[in-house]
């Protein structure tokens, strides 16, 4: 299959699963991740009218990203990969969102990169659903206390959480104890009510239980170059 046909595809694909959940296809937004992927897969996703792309790593995202504007496309790009403090800076120079906000002094250097550079960004708070503390994403026991620090920087909008569904595991069960989780970032911020899950095993799934983000990239950009 062609890209163009992989993602005919594929939102064919995200507009049955919303059908079939009663939901608009219009209230799942579809990222498609270019990791190791070269430029001009995103230049021919845009020109087939896709705006939203995610990237894991600063080094690749950027280059892509002025790529495409300096091609006069404007699209959206979502950082959705363990951000360290020192790359906060040039992240913002290109992200609309960032998908993995997972600490406190990650929280405080967007805090204080945001100030400098005058501008908001939208966030969601990443959750480590696993039992590895060296993975992404915040621990159970420290989900309210980055909730609150994440509230306090008023250029940083709290959008909701994301989840990665753990390998081998089952992901209805893991989308559900994600469920559980954003409840509890919501009544500290009623509004955080996005749900950033679903990739491109298991998206159907995640727009079943109210995914309104998922990040697919091989579903639709192919094996990923070795």
């Amino acid at each position: 299959m062609s890209l163009a046909e992989r993602y005919s595809s594929v939102k064919e694909r995200v507009a049955s699963a919303c059908l079939a959940a009663n939901r608009e296809p219009l209230s799942v937004e579809l990222i498609v991740i270019t990791k190791l992927h070269p430029t001009e897969v995103a230049h021919e996703l845009f020109d087939l009218g896709h705006r939203h792309f995610g990237e894991n790593r600063d080094q690749e995202a950027k280059p892509k990203a002025e790529a495409l504007r300096t091609a006069g496309r404007e699209a959206t790009w979502h950082f959705v990969g363990q951000l360290q403090s020192n790359k906060v800076k040039s992240v913002l120079s290109y992200a609309s969102t960032i998908h993995s906000i997972d600490r406190e002094s990650l929280v405080k250097e967007l805090g204080k990169q945001l100030e400098n550079q005058d501008r908001e960004i939208d966030g969601f708070i990443e959750l480590n659903l696993t039992e590895d503390s060296g993975r992404g994403g915040v621990s159970e026991e420290n989900l309210e206390a980055l909730t609150e620090l994440v509230l306090e920087i008023p250029r940083l909008r709290l959008r909701g959480v994301m989840a990665v569904a753990g390998l081998g595991k089952e992901p209805r069960a893991e989308f559900d104890r994600t469920l559980q989780l954003a409840e509890r970032v919501q009544r500290l911020a009623p509004s955080a009510t996005d749900l950033s899950m679903g990739m491109s095993e298991d998206f159907e799934t995640a727009i079943s239980m109210g995914a309104t983000h998922i990040r697919v990239g091989s579903a639709i950009t192919g094996p990923r170059p070795a």
